[in-house]
């Protein structure tokens, strides 16, 4: 079904793609499709978080480098294409209160110019299906945020023929969903079965200090366990940003595919009817011919609107 059919996604950072839908990426590709990662920023700001690498001194005078080369790496293991969309990282500003943002990050800059720079990348790659974060970015990271307000914008942008003329033929992509990301259902039912086989749960903590806002309805779960060690690979590719022996890292891969099979999506807006128990991001689009032919309509009407509309973040 997904032979012939185009998914983008759209990431904050690099090392994003690898952490998020990584899995269910891996697995449309080897199932004949095209996956496009789009990396809004160059994680110029990003921490060294791996801690045999923090005192490298060819790391620390060229960090651009380095995520450039880690980002290529896990692009070859996840088997997706891959552009860059030129903006500076941000940062996380840290402190009570923050520090301001630094001038010329891209949370800062005009909404307007990066959609027309995000319309160009999709009218070009022609995606069936986008991704990205929900209104919070996954984490109150503001390019995360930033993020999320871009690929929804370009979303409604880039079939409207009126919109960035200059920018490409219109195309209009069918559905936008939402990642999933670290669901209290998800972390709960792995801590447990963690305990169940008599080992220690890296999630106790988080549990017992679960603050985050409320999860998303989840719409789409995508079965894509396979292909789970694959994600863990892509994800040490981007050895600056991973500790191997760290936190992501704890939970053997059998006890993922065992308890939680999936990678879950939240259908944002879509062109299409979302059905209940829906397991693919391609779920009534038909054939990519009548996808293609769907998307140039230019005669569609939104049948599936989340959380937020368009109209609410632009």
């Amino acid at each position: 079904m997904s032979q012939g059919m185009r998914l983008m996604a759209v990431h904050a950072h690099p090392d994003d793609e690898s952490s998020k839908g990584a899995a269910s990426t891996a697995k449309y590709v080897a199932a004949g499709a095209r996956v496009m990662v789009v990396s809004c920023t160059g994680g110029e700001r990003g921490d060294v978080l791996n801690p045999k690498l923090k005192d490298d001194p060819q790391l620390q005078r060229d960090i651009v480098e380095f995520r450039r080369r880690e980002m290529r790496a896990a692009q070859e293991i996840l088997g997706c294409e891959h552009t860059w969309l030129g903006f500076v990282d941000s940062g996380l500003p840290e402190g009570d209160p923050p520090p301001p943002l630094p001038a010329g990050c891209f949370a800062l800059e005009d909404l307007d110019v990066v959609t027309e720079a995000l319309v160009r990348v999709v009218r070009d790659f022609r995606p069936h299906v986008m991704t990205t974060y929900d209104e919070q970015g996954g984490y109150p990271h503001p390019d995360h945020i930033m993020t999320h307000r871009v690929a929804m914008s370009a979303f409604a942008a880039a079939g409207d023929p009126a919109a960035y003329p200059h920018a490409g033929a219109p195309w209009q992509p069918l559905k936008i969903y939402y990642n999933g990301g670290q669901r209290l259902e998800r972390l709960r039912a792995i801590h447990e079965a963690m305990l169940a086989r008599g080992l220690e749960s890296p999630y106790a903590e988080w549990l017992q200090n679960w603050t985050q806002r409320r999860d998303g309805r989840i719409t789409t779960r995508v079965p894509c366990a396979e292909f789970f060690e694959t994600r863990d690979r892509a994800l040490l590719a981007h050895a600056t940003q991973v500790d191997p022996d760290g936190f992501f890292f704890t939970v053997p891969l059998e006890v993922q595919r065992d308890v939680w099979g999936t990678e879950d999506f939240e259908a944002a807006l879509s062109y299409v009817p979302i059905v209940d128990g829906e397991d693919d991001l391609f779920a009534g689009l038909g054939s990519p011919a009548e996808a293609d032919a769907l998307a140039t309509s230019g005669r569609l009407e939104i049948a599936y609107d989340g959380r937020l509309t368009v109209e609410e973040v632009r």
